[in-house]
């Protein structure tokens, strides 16, 4: 296959899944490491994709873009797991939790599936399944109904009614971005309506994201920095924006991978 024919087969692959991942496409197209990197060298500069670490993205150029869950899913995986083992550690047997839509809180899912007792409350049609298909019989899972986005979440005015009378002890929220200004924003302007009721049911918000949120903008804000009670993200976080979240947010949380690099600032 020629460069041009593999480029256009990597780029119509973004375009249909919204990310790619370099290993995939070595075992897909057959060629080694160093030229699938080059291919996407040249598609990136171009301005037709977006270079992740391990990978390729659309280009995200507007605050209403949402990457598909599965598009998602690819991304910063170790990252994600370590925020996940950190998140879980706050959860008691028994306690009453909700839990916004998204591939950080789907992992923090994961990592719940063994802690006895527990309500969840969700938006997620993947957190449901997971928890349903592997959890243990005696976890209670309740999901909203309402429109779905991209992300596989549940949103609009049947969510936020369904939302409006629970009360739960933690509530685990991902973000799309988050900034000073703009506060933890979403590209779904009916999806930031149904975050912001699931901030209104818990006593105390966790807000789990990867370091690449950071400088990001959605179109709609969820909530203001200062709003959260514990922000979990990794140590690659920007030193300057780590400062931010210090002076901002209670408690800032950065774990590394393994988990055992965390540390709370």
């Amino acid at each position: 296959m020629l460069a041009e024919q593999r480029q256009g087969h990597i780029l119509e692959l973004i375009r249909r899944n919204g990310a790619v991942r370099v290993a995939d496409l070595v075992e897909d197209l057959g060629v080694s490491d160093m030229t699938i990197r080059r291919d996407l060298g040249v598609l990136a500069a171009a301005g037709l994709i977006q270079k992740v670490h391990g990978g390729a993205t659309l280009v995200a150029d507007s605050a209403t873009y949402e990457p598909s869950f599965a598009a998602k899913s690819t991304l910063q995986q170790k990252e994600k797991r370590a925020i996940a083992a950190a998140a879980a550690e706050l959860v008691e047997p028994g306690a009453a939790i909700a839990m916004s839509a998204g591939t950080t809180t789907y992992a923090v899912a994961g990592e719940l599936l063994n802690v006895p007792g527990i309500t969840v409350v969700t938006n997620s049609v993947q957190i449901a399944d997971l928890l349903y298909q592997h959890g243990r019989s005696d976890q209670t899972v309740l999901l909203t109904g309402g429109v779905r986005t991209p992300s596989d979440a549940y949103v609009g005015p049947l969510a936020v009614h369904a939302l409006a009378t629970i009360h739960v002890d933690l509530v685990f929220m991902g973000v799309h971005g988050m900034t000073l200004e703009t506060g933890f924003t979403t590209p779904n302007m009916l999806e930031a309506e149904t975050d912001r009721a699931l901030v209104d049911a818990g006593r105390h918000l966790v807000v789990v994201a990867d370091h690449t949120k950071w400088g990001v903008v959605g179109i709609s804000s969820i909530a203001r920095l200062d709003e959260a009670d514990t922000v979990i993200t990794d140590s690659a976080l920007d030193p300057a924006a780590a400062a931010v979240l210090e002076d901002t947010v209670r408690e800032l949380v950065l774990t590394g991978s393994p988990v055992e690099d965390r540390t709370t600032v």
